[in-house]
């Protein structure tokens, strides 16, 4: 995404980095550094002599090395395709067959593997990667080598590109909550009630010292923020967009100049604002303008579920020539509609990784039409969120009240409620209850260890997965990380892990939409 920026100088954008995501960057650039590789698929991408790979290891390259989207990731390249083919008919018996397969069907595979990866700018800027691509096959020990040393230089590059665009003022760099926790909820299991009067909630009555952790979490992501990016954050993604006014104050109190959410969050604090009132018919009435609660918090800008949903679920089967003229022409609608409104702001928010391997050419010809469109439009002008703030403050509006909420639908429902997700967080509960109750006899280096561990657990992304609408795989490894997870921590505080955790939470069995990585911000139909 950085070399569209860099393509366009006069784009703009918001980009948001979790910490834990930019720590697994830095990890990686430490493997690149020093050539030891704890990744898997790396360390036998390494390896100069395959015949050493284990039994395991060639078992778990064939489970791993075709777990991509089949459409733009592999059918694209023949060469791919007829090793997935071989495959296909290896996996009848994969732990008896599999070990009949060649070394050379290996060193192809890892190789096409980290191809299909590969992001469509640096297919179109590296010889490299170009000439493995028409080798197509027969990949020797010098090819993995070279595609090895693209690859480090490309992960280890990324970061100072980022902040080069910043020091440019071409883009703003903003975090989440250290360890990616749905903040609201670890607040209060009520806050799950705002948006479903009658969701049913964990056996705990609540998550044990949530505002705590929460500050916790987010005290740990803007230190970690300004010791990456050199400049302290401004604004803060709650993780999923999930808000509610405990956490908005929060917000507020750690210095945070603006956050965001979803789009029903914005429709639910506007009727419960003004429940006697009419509500406004058009959307453009009041989506498209920033707010601050009146109880207390930064500016709050709300997503367009409708076009940011256009660019995460549905632009993938257009041409990206007529995606990018379509959503110009959408812009331009919604210019015409808010003619009349001081200084109206379109918040286009979506996951800055899933949409892509859906998209033909990783959505590079889409992307690349649609910023220079808007870097050149005479009535659009593209902005970060502290750009709005720093120049139209005046414009920023009253919220009376806010909800609580998620950019899912507007509500919890995504991590919390159902029977799996709620075993989920009493495991979580159950886990926090010891860490209490053990933590002060552990010295403060001990301790930190403990926190760290605890901030894992509580992540968002195990309760995201919980459910049986989810695809299995995906479930049974979320599944297993997570209890694993939470073994580690009774670990450190020196007890047995319980028994329950030997048990898995959901198995899954649905085929959610995008792999279930993304969901849309309404429900279709809604």
């Amino acid at each position: 995404m950085a070399a569209h920026l860099e393509a366009n100088p006069k784009a703009r954008a918001v980009f948001n980095f979790v910490p834990v995501l930019v720590e697994q960057l830095d990890d990686y650039g430490q493997q690149f550094a020093s050539g030891k590789f704890h990744d898997p698929l790396l360390a036998a991408l390494a390896t100069e002599d395959l015949k050493t790979l284990p039994a395991k290891g060639r078992h778990t390259l064939l489970e791993q090395c075709f777990r991509l989207d089949p459409e733009h990731m592999l059918r694209p390249f023949p060469d791919y395709l007829r090793l997935y083919e071989l495959w296909q008919f290896i996996r009848q018996d994969p732990s008896a067959m599999a070990d009949y397969l060649s070394v050379q069907y290996l060193a192809d595979l890892l190789v096409w593997y980290h191809l299909a990866w590969t992001g469509e700018t640096l297919r179109r800027a590296s010889p490299l990667i170009q000439r493995l691509m028409a080798k197509g096959s027969g990949f020797d020990w010098t090819d993995r080598k070279n595609l090895l040393d693209c690859i480090g230089a490309t992960i280890q590059g990324l970061l100072p590109r980022y902040r080069a665009l910043q020091a440019a003022g071409q883009i703003e760099l903003s975090t989440t909550p250290y360890q990616h926790p749905i903040a609201p909820l670890l607040m209060d299991f009520q806050a799950a009630r705002d948006g479903l009067a009658d969701a049913a909630l964990p056996q705990s009555p609540n998550y044990p010292g949530g505002e705590e952790r929460v500050r916790w979490q987010l005290q740990a992501a803007l230190h970690s923020h300004r010791e990456h990016f050199a400049l302290p954050a401004q604004g803060i993604w709650p993780a999923e967009g999930g808000i509610s006014p405990a956490f908005a104050k929060i917000l507020a109190q750690e210095g945070v100049t603006w956050s965001a959410s979803g789009e029903g969050v914005l429709a639910r604090s506007l009727s419960q604002s003004n429940p006697a009132g009419p509500r406004a018919e058009q959307r453009a009435d009041y989506l498209y303008r920033a707010y601050r609660p009146a109880s207390g918090g930064p500016v709050l800008f709300f997503r367009d579920d409708a076009l940011s949903d256009r660019i995460g679920f549905d632009y993938k089967s257009w041409s990206g020539h007529d995606a990018a003229t379509d959503f110009i022409q959408r812009l331009e609608a919604i210019w015409r509609d808010t003619e009349n409104q001081g200084s109206p702001v379109v918040s286009i928010i979506l996951d800055g990784e899933n949409a892509w391997e859906y998209y033909p050419y990783n959505g590079y010809y889409f992307l690349s039409e649609l910023y220079r469109a808007l870097a050149n439009h005479p009535h659009l002008q593209l902005c970060t969120f502290g750009d709005y703030v720093r120049e139209h403050e005046e414009q920023v509006e009253e919220l009376p009240v806010l909800a609580a909420g998620s950019w899912v639908y507007g509500n919890f429902s995504t991590w919390i409620g159902d029977p799996a997700k709620n075993r989920a967080w009493d495991l979580l509960c159950q886990a926090k209850k010891a860490v209490d109750e053990h933590l002060a006899s552990f010295p403060r280096q001990q301790q930190e260890a403990i926190f760290e561990q605890l901030a894992r657990c509580e992540g968002s992304d195990w309760f995201w997965w919980f459910g049986d609408y989810n695809p299995a795989d995906s479930v049974r490894d979320f599944d297993g990380l997570y209890r694993e997870h939470l073994r580690k921590l009774y670990g450190l505080l020196g007890l047995a892990a319980p028994k329950e955790l030997d048990q898995p939470i959901s198995h899954g069995g649905g085929s959610a939409e995008g792999g279930g990585t993304m969901r849309r911000g309404q429900r279709e139909g809604s």
